[in-house]
């Protein structure tokens, strides 16, 4: 154990704790005992049984002693001496529990052990009379599937039976009796089962009595309401009517529409958080199974019965909640409550009978003693007031409905009423509850009643008076403000509703998971014949007051054990205890009760009440009296007292020794918050509570300020009562300083305190309490002895206000206390051990904490005397709850520079803001967005202060340099603190935080501009540098614009979005990209409202360089769309415009938005122009080709409109030359001359005009200028190939890091290889030395990364390359006639980014030079056709020839080569099916029939074949095997892109031919063409390959010239000749 480390202080106590004390009931005069024979273990936890106790020590082993009849030895029936439990050992114990004749144990690991007497089955085994040893118990909880093991926390044990409460915190049972609260009558119970009528509620703890149970559960959660009606929705009038009464208000809601409407329940759908008790009949003896509620708190408030009496302590509040009956009137006239009774009760059954769909109770049993005999029903939820009455003890009441109000008056027989009509809370019991619409019931009843409920939780025990004058009415008394809905502000409609504030917090934060709720019911089940179940006697109601620190007790009173002489005692009455102190701890016997008190030197006392025994002197021994009041026990020699436990004959008390006294400080600890806690509780309830019900209290403002430092004292309050709480269970268990929660949980408590600070100071500034209307005067001045008591102000003299203050600072002062008590228990720990150091850092933490409230309550009081000189015009637009005064000019020591004579000039610093008032007029510039430096002496101004603000610059000037040292010290820190936000109070820890001595230049800050004409009434959000815009925000126009983005010195600048709100079309233009100086500049997208979208290049704010329009719809089939150059928003150069709607696609020139210039038109009717252009029409010479291949070359005045000199030229060769005027398609007017060629002529004439075309068209290098020009300024070149390289790195390397971080945002953009090639592109490629075949490869490589990513420039060139390629080639651009114009597009691609990788890569030689080798490569294989060896292997293929398509070709054509080959394709398409025909027809010859029909040579034709690895024959009609591997090599060519990657497929399929027929001749031979030529032929058969032809015209167009005539040249050439000898079988 910690506890046991030697090197604490701690340690040398330890032996000193927890030892046993033992006294013999009714003997309290004498002094206790030490248990015989009971070494010096710390015991932690004592369990009394009718002869036998048990003990469990620190260490978690378990002891038992006194009389022990279930052992198996003799000798251990009597032990003279407690006996180790052996079954026990290894298993570390936590809990132990004894009933009257068994025992059980929980271990850490949740598991239950029981033994002893086992007659009923309560060890939980079957038929055995004894458990001598701890046996484990098996619980299951069989609805989970599979099985699980339940766990336990803790046990409690009766006479015949035993409950377990488990982690999910519910209760099992077993053993015999209705007391187990099972729904069986099959007894005994020997396998746990669960209790179901607490299933779905949160148990804390349970006890037993000899043969009854009470459970500790925590109140069920508040729900959520809907807005209440005002009004009838029929007649208009209120649903709710108040009349005031003494200090509370009166609600009547027995609204009866005239209109005969039924009101339906507002809130029907809401289960009510008050539980509907449900009673269960047992036996003729009245058994009943029954919560009684009273608030107690989990682990610490404790229930303590025997089978005579209980007791409930319940420890919300720092010392015990004592069960109390103060001023407890009974009925005057028992008859008149009867009457009322039965009232109630017709009236509910009428409702019932009236309302049909409300689901009947199965029964409804009246609760006498005389209940039904043996009638075992399922527990009913009825809503009949009578049985609810009889059933919910006045403590269920109270707490329910009356706790959320505290100590707020609340009637017990209105309450009943409310309990009568109230729909039952579903699923709170097993019982049917019934949610559903409820007939006649008031709608308002309901609400307010749920009102009350909602979302409030009491902290303390609640005032429940009985009001006799107003039983027979249906209305229910609340205070005043509390409700949700306000009374008071109700009753005036046409006042400011403000918002209600709650008193009882429903604290559900950090706070309720780290500390013990307060929120908590008892429920009670069992044999009640002496009224232990507390339920009380139907005809005998009882209302009674609950205070702090009191101790509720029912039950036998045969002995005064209840600690008051009250009857009837069959519900919670208060014991008089008769020290002032609050009760902490209690133990209940079966004729004797101990009640634990605290004192004023903070050691516990033990009182005794009960049975007392006759001295032996008395005449009278047989008969033992009882105790008058509560004694006092003397042992306040033996030590601290931590722990009480009862048995049936004796009681023990663990003491601990005040070791350098730790245990005093702890007990202090404890003490002082429970009493605090109580101080708190009396100010709320005597004070704040009455302050906040009162009439006209002041304006909207002030109520709502009143509102919030009620609501924060409430939160700190309940933070408090559950401190005491936990302080209560921590001085019960191991007692370890760490544990304590104002040290692990400190923020918890120094938040608290800094809130309710802040809230109280606010008040202050705006004028306190001085503020509040008579009313609240009158109310104080009453009370002025009660707030001098509360507020410990003796001297009569003091004024009021001066009261309240003190009073309300009240808290403050604890923080002290908490610094002085964490001290003291650091001194008992040496120096270096951790524990000193963390108590020392928490009380210097809480001190300095403190100090920094007090002068923030200082500064609040300044700030109040400032308020009161000020100008009151002023005061009213300035004065704000949370603005405090830091220093102003009003002695002339600080004025504006240049000022005119007669000015005034008055400088105001607040903590928010800097104001500059004149005679009636101020200025605010708020702090976050104020920038103050001091002038130097050369500026001209000694004394000066310069001061920027976004809009506005002037200088301060001072009138000595001490004042200007003060200001300038004064606004920097202002500034500093108004830029890190509220939270200013100290840092935890070890040093506080350091000031800094100037405020950041660069901040961030929201501001409204004023003056500046473009950014007028406009909200900017975002980073600042020195009063200006700069780095990421937000900008904001009242009209609706707004940007979003990089700033760089108060302009737009860097990457942002734009909107602008087009409130013609109700949608919104919308930018996004990037920006220079205030406009768009750079690459952007800009979507139009219309439904336009540009994606391009900007300058200054218009369209300026390369982009893509998208017209019309925004549909994927949009209109048109226009691709190419723009200059200052138009379209101008080379552009690609394809108008969907018309079918027809032009590429060509533009100037100033029109096509003007050479330019090419396709159309979807396959009609092709290219020509001349001016003004958007065809105009001037040009060529028009039609789909059959007639040719008109000559003038053109229109679109598709001939006029002028022309030759018209017929597929067939005939032509006209002459003058044409029509439109094509529509009949031609010809002059002219026809002529008929003759043959020859023909050949020479029909390619003429063909070859021509191209000739019109825009040439390949012009086209696209701009995407190239884009990519050199990316590179920061002023024209192609003139720049600095290095500087040309930067960049990329600039682009490519504002990219990433631009993307950082959001990743789901770029994939992890993408990131990965981004951070191998940053390091630029080193060449140093001979350029070298490596150095080429790595450039390669280089390439293919740069060309992946669209950040980099070169990628992004490709990409946009692509897309216009794309939007130029596809659709009505897959057009023949454009095959050689997209050829010589890409070679002019090639040529130009050659140039490009050229300038970042100077040392890589030009087009067409060869590298020298570094070293011979070795000799792999030998020439195809010469058989020698070859050292040119495949790799790099162009040779070491450096070509632009070699090295560019492999990233782009990829890329391009659907719409290239798209293009080939249709080109080639007559040629193809003659060919594909061809291939069909002799493909259906056998294998031996085509190489013979092809005149292959005998001596190739392969003999056997190995299929599978198994060889074969070959025979007449086998087909498709010979030359298999070639022909599926073949086949790849049409799975390769580039022209060097085709070859390599061609060579290799010649290698392939040539590798099969070696292996079948056996020898080594060199081909001849004529051998090989008819066996290639054969494997392009078979290969059957669709459009081969395209293939052979792409490989001839792109291939590099130098392969034309090596050996890759000579194998094409063969496939070409194949081809055609193809086409003409």
């Amino acid at each position: 154990l910690d506890s046991k480390d030697k090197n604490s202080a701690e340690a040398e106590g330890s032996k000193e704790r927890g030892l046993v004390h033992v006294w013999q009931a009714g003997s309290f005069p004498l002094t206790p005992e030490r248990l015989p024979g009971w070494g010096g273990k710390t015991v932690l936890q004592a369990a009394l049984g009718a002869k036998h106790g048990v003990l469990l020590t620190e260490d978690g082993e378990v002891y038992s002693f006194g009389t022990l009849p279930w052992r198996s030895e003799p000798t251990e029936i009597y032990p003279s001496s407690p006996i180790l439990e052996n079954a026990l050992l290894g298993h570390r114990v936590v809990a132990v529990a004894t009933g009257s004749f068994h025992n059980g144990a929980v271990t850490e690991s949740g598991v239950a052990y029981m033994w002893g007497q086992n007659s009923a089955g309560q060890c939980a085994v079957a038929n055995q009379q004894y458990v001598p040893e701890p046996n484990p118990i098996s619980i299951s909880d069989s609805e989970t599937s599979p099985l699980l093991a339940v766990r336990i926390l803790q046990l409690a044990c009766g006479e015949e039976h035993t409950l377990a409460l488990s982690i999910s915190r519910e209760i099992w049972a077993w053993g015999t009796g209705c007391q187990l609260g099972l729904i069986t009558t099959t007894f005994p119970v020997t396998k746990p089962q669960k209790v179901e009528h607490l299933a779905g509620r949160v148990v804390l703890q349970v006890a037993c009595g000899a043969a009854h149970s009470l459970a500790l559960v925590q109140c069920l959660p508040s729900q959520d309401l809907k807005p209440v009606p005002e009004r009838c929705n029929q007649c208009s009038q209120l649903l709710i009517t108040m009349t005031d009464k003494e200090d509370h208000v009166i609600i009547s809601d027995s609204h009866c529409c005239p209109l005969g409407v039924t009101l339906s329940d507002s809130a029907e759908s809401h289960a009510s958080t008050a539980v509907s008790p449900s009673a269960e009949t047992l036996d003729s003896q009245g058994e009943v199974f029954e919560n009684a509620l009273a608030e107690a708190e989990p682990k610490v408030g404790s229930v303590q019965t025997t089978s005579g009496n209980a007791i409930s302590s319940q420890q919300n509040t720092p010392g015990t909640t004592e069960i109390s009956a103060r001023n407890v009137p009974s009925y005057s006239d028992t008859q008149a409550v009867n009457a009322y009774l039965q009232k109630l009760t017709d009236h509910s059954t009428r409702e019932d009978s009236e309302n049909e769909e409300k689901p009947r109770p199965s029964q409804v049993s009246p609760l006498v003693e005389e209940a039904v005999p043996n009638l075992h029903s399922p527990p009913t939820t009825s809503s009949s007031a009578l049985n609810s009455l009889v059933v919910s003890c006045a403590s269920a009441v109270g707490v329910r409905v009356a706790a959320t109000y505290e100590a707020g008056a609340l009637s017990l027989k209105k309450v009943m009423n409310f309990y009568s009509a109230a729909p039952c809370e579903a699923g709170a019991q097993s019982g049917s509850g019934s949610t559903g619409p409820e007939g006649l019931k008031d709608s308002r009843e309901e609400q307010v009643k749920q009102e009350s409920m909602q979302g409030k939780k009491s902290s303390s025990l609640v005032d429940v008076r009985e009001d006799e004058s107003e039983g027979g009415s249906r209305r229910l008394s609340l205070p005043g403000l509390l409700s949700q809905v306000s009374p008071r502000l109700l009753r005036k409609a046409a006042r400011v509703k403000t918002r209600t504030v709650v008193l009882t917090p429903t604290y559900s934060g950090e706070a309720d998971a780290l500390l013990p709720s307060l929120r908590t019911e008892v429920w009670t089940w069992g044999k009640g014949k002496e009224g232990q179940l507390g339920h009380g006697d139907p005809s005998l109601q009882p209302t009674f007051t609950f205070e702090c620190c009191l101790v509720y007790s029912w039950g036998s009173n045969t002995f005064g054990q209840l600690g008051h002489s009250d009857f009837p005692t069959t519900v919670p009455r208060l014991a008089k205890v008769s020290s002032d102190n609050g009760v902490w701890s209690i133990a209940a016997g079966q004729d004797y009760s101990l009640f634990l008190v605290d004192t004023e030197d903070f050691q516990p006392e033990l009182y005794y009440s009960g049975r007392q025994d006759a001295t032996e002197g008395d005449s009278l021994v047989e008969n033992p009296s009882s105790t008058k009041a509560p004694v006092l026990l003397s042992c306040s020699k033996l030590g601290y007292i931590s722990r009480v436990t009862a048995g049936t004959d004796s009681y023990v008390a663990l003491m601990d020794k005040n070791i350098m006294g730790y245990i005093a400080s702890l007990h202090e600890l404890a003490t002082t918050e429970r009493r605090f806690y109580s101080k708190l509780s009396e100010i709320k309830s005597q004070i704040l509570r009455p302050l906040l019900s009162l009439e006209n209290l002041g304006s909207v403002s002030t109520v709502q300020l009143l509102q919030e430092v009620a609501s924060r004292f409430s939160k700190l309050c309940y933070l408090i009562g559950q401190h005491g709480a936990s302080l209560s269970s921590f001085l019960q268990g191991l007692k370890e300083a760490r544990s304590l929660v104002i040290l692990k949980h400190a923020s918890l408590f120094l938040d608290s305190y800094t809130e309710y600070c802040t809230s109280i100071t606010n008040f202050l500034v705006m004028g306190g309490f001085q503020l509040l209307a008579k009313p609240a005067i009158d109310f104080l001045n009453k009370n002025q002895e009660l707030l001098q008591n509360l507020s410990e102000v003796n001297d009569e003299n003091t004024q009021l206000m001066e009261i309240l203050n003190t009073l309300f600072f009240l808290p403050i002062r604890r923080l002290h206390n908490y610094a002085k008590v964490l001290l003291k228990l650091a001194t008992c720990f040496e120096v270096a051990s951790p524990e000193y150091q963390k108590l020392q850092d928490s009380s210097s933490c809480y001190e300095s904490l403190a100090l920094h409230l007090v002068r923030k309550r200082k500064e609040a009081e300044y700030t109040l005397g400032f308020w009161k000189t000020f100008p009151g015009k002023m005061t009213d637009s300035l004065r704000k709850p949370e603005r405090r005064l830091l220093c102003e000019s009003s002695n002339r020591a600080l004025s504006l520079q240049h000022a005119g004579r007669f000015s005034v000039n008055w400088f105001i610093l607040f903590n928010d803001a800097l104001v500059h008032a004149q005679f009636s007029t101020h200025h605010v510039f708020p702090l976050a967005t104020l920038w103050v430096e001091p002038l130097s002496e050369e500026a001209g101004s000694v004394n000066g202060l310069k001061i920027t603000t976004p809009e506005e610059q002037f200088t301060l000037v001072s009138s000595t340099p001490q004042e200007k040292t003060k200001w300038l010290r004064a606004i920097s820190q202002a500034v500093d603190q108004a830029l890190r936000g509220t939270s200013d109070f100290p840092a935890c820890g070890g040093g506080s935080s350091v000031q800094r001595q100037e405020p950041p230049i660069s901040r961030s800050a929201k501001y409204t501009f004023y003056k500046d004409p473009r950014l007028k009434d406009a909200t900017y959000d975002g980073r600042w540098l020195s009063g200006k815009p700069h780095g990421r925000g937000v900008l904001k126009w009242p009209d609706g614009k707004m940007y979003s983005g990089m700033f760089r010195n108060g302009l737009e600048d860097g990457y942002g979005e734009y909107k602008i709100p087009n409130k013609a079309l109700n949608k919104e233009d919308h930018y996004v990209g990037h920006w220079k100086e205030g406009k768009m500049c750079g690459q952007g997208v800009y979507s139009y409202a219309s439904g336009e979208v540009f994606e391009g290049c900007f300058q200054d704010n218009m369209r300026h360089g390369h982009g893509l329009l998208r017209s019309g719809k925004l549909t994927s089939s949009s209109p048109s769309m226009f691709i190419g150059q723009w200059v200052t928003d138009k379209k101008a150069g080379y552009g690609v415009f394809d108008d969907i709607t018309r079918g027809e696609k032009y590429m060509g020139m533009w100037q100033d938005d029109v096509c003007q210039g050479n330019g090419v038109v396709v159309t979807q009717f396959g009609l092709y122009y290219e020509g001349n252009f001016h003004l958007n029409k065809m105009m001037g010479s040009g060529v028009l080709l039609s789909e059959d291949d007639t040719i008109y070359e000559g003038e053109f005045s229109d679109d598709w409109t001939l006029s002028g000199k022309g030759t018209l030229t017929m597929p067939n060769g005939d032509y006209l030359e002459g003058y044409f005027s029509g439109e094509w398609g529509s009949g031609i007017k010809i002059t002219g001359t026809y002529y008929k060629p003759s043959l020859y002529e023909s050949d020479k004439d029909r390619p003429k005009v063909l070859r021509k075309l191209g000739n019109l068209a825009v040439a390949a290098d012009e086209k696209w200028r701009a995407v190239f020009d884009e990519c050199w300024h990316q590179l920061g070149c002023e024209s192609p190939g003139h720049g600095e390289v290095w500087k040309a790195w930067d960049n990329i390397a600039v682009a490519l890091t504002t990219s990433r971080r631009q993307h950082k945002d959001s990743p789901e953009i770029m994939s992890r290889s993408q990131t990965q090639t981004l951070e191998s592109l940053e390091y630029i490629p080193q060449h140093v030395g001979a350029f070298s075949v490596e150095k080429y490869d790595n450039i390669k490589r280089y390439l293919i990364k740069a060309c992946d990513t669209p950040l980099h420039p070169l990628g992004r060139l490709v990409e946009t390359l692509v897309a216009v390629y794309r939007m130029t080639y596809v659709g009505v651009g897959a057009n023949r006639r454009l095959l050689q114009e997209a050829v010589k597009e890409i070679k002019s691609y090639l040529k130009r980014i050659f140039q490009l990788v050229r300038f970042l890569f100077p040392e890589l030689p030009e087009e067409g030079s060869t590298i020298p080798l570094s070293a011979p490569l070795p000799t792999e294989r030998k020439s195809f056709c010469t058989g020698k060896s070859d050292s040119r292997s495949d790799s790099p293929e162009p040779g070491y020839v450096v070509t632009s398509s070699g090295l560019i070709l492999p990233v782009l054509l990829p890329r391009l080569y659907p719409p290239l080959f798209m293009l080939y394709a249709l080109d080639n398409d007559r040629e193809e099916d003659i060919y594909w025909e061809c291939v069909l027809r002799l493909n259906k010859q056998p294998d031996l029939a085509l190489l013979g029909f092809l005149g292959v040579q005998r001596k190739f034709w392969p003999a056997t074949l190995s299929i599978l690895g198994e060889s074969k024959k070959v025979v007449p009609t086998t087909k498709d095997a010979c030359f298999a591997s070639a022909v599926e090599c073949l086949q790849q060519i049409s799975t390769t892109f580039t022209p060097s990657d085709k070859l390599k497929v061609i060579q290799q399929t010649f290698e392939e031919i040539s590798q099969n027929v070696l292996a079948s001749l056996q020898e080594d031979f060199l081909w001849s063409m004529d051998d090989l030529f008819p066996v290639f032929l054969y494997v392009v058969l078979r290969a059957r390959i669709r459009n081969l032809g395209s293939e052979v015209h792409l490989i001839e167009d792109l291939m590099d010239p130098y392969l034309q005539h090596g050996e890759q040249g000579i194998m094409f050439t063969t496939l070409k000749v194949s081809i055609l000898l193809l086409n003409n079988f």
